[in-house]
């Protein structure tokens, strides 16, 4: 991949990038984890930004897998992209295809608004239960062909918390070349 993509150990709140990527539960109004820490890094901007999402485009909540774009408010990187991951178990069988999406669609709005820049938390692998070594392998498929057709983006970021989920992906990530 030429070194777009880059891992990452810290809090994605501080990643200078120009999006971060939200794990955000289906009311986008905030809550625990990352999507907590994005709500209170960033201010009520990015609330007030959601509530008109919902407001206008997704009144009865983002659906899992897809992926919406507003302000960063007070945060250092330019724009939050939200997504909503699937919760391990509860999508019929459609877990994996659901977690490539989120992680497809962020990206399609990334080059949608001619963004450079993006960095992710490891969507659904927290309390939503998704297992760090599977989540390992859709996620470094998903960004290997999304990236092998789109060229606008030169840095993706994977950002995660402990060391332990560092780890994780790379013994189970799935990249090639």
């Amino acid at each position: 991949m030429a070194g777009r993509i880059r891992l990452y150990l810290g809090d994605l709140t501080e990643q200078a990038v120009d999006a971060i990527v939200n794990a955000a539960n289906a009311s986008l109004l905030g809550g625990g984890g990352v999507d907590g820490a994005i709500h209170r890094r960033g201010g009520p901007a990015i609330l007030e930004a959601c509530r008109q999402i919902r407001r206008t485009r997704w009144p009865e909540g983002l659906p899992t897998g897809e992926a919406v774009i507003t302000i960063a408010g007070q945060l250092t990187a330019g724009f939050v992209i939200h997504t909503v991951g699937p919760i391990y178990g509860e999508h019929g069988g459609k877990e994996a295809q659901l977690l490539a999406n989120c992680y497809r669609n962020a990206l399609l709005l990334a080059n949608q608004h001619a963004l450079a820049s993006i960095a992710f938390p490891a969507i659904s692998t927290g309390v939503y239960g998704y297992p760090a070594n599977e989540a390992a392998e859709i996620v470094s498929q998903t960004l290997q062909e999304s990236l092998q057709r789109d060229t606008s983006i030169s840095e993706v970021r994977l950002v995660f918390f402990a060391q332990h989920d560092l780890d994780t992906f790379l013994q189970h990530q799935k990249f090639t070349g």
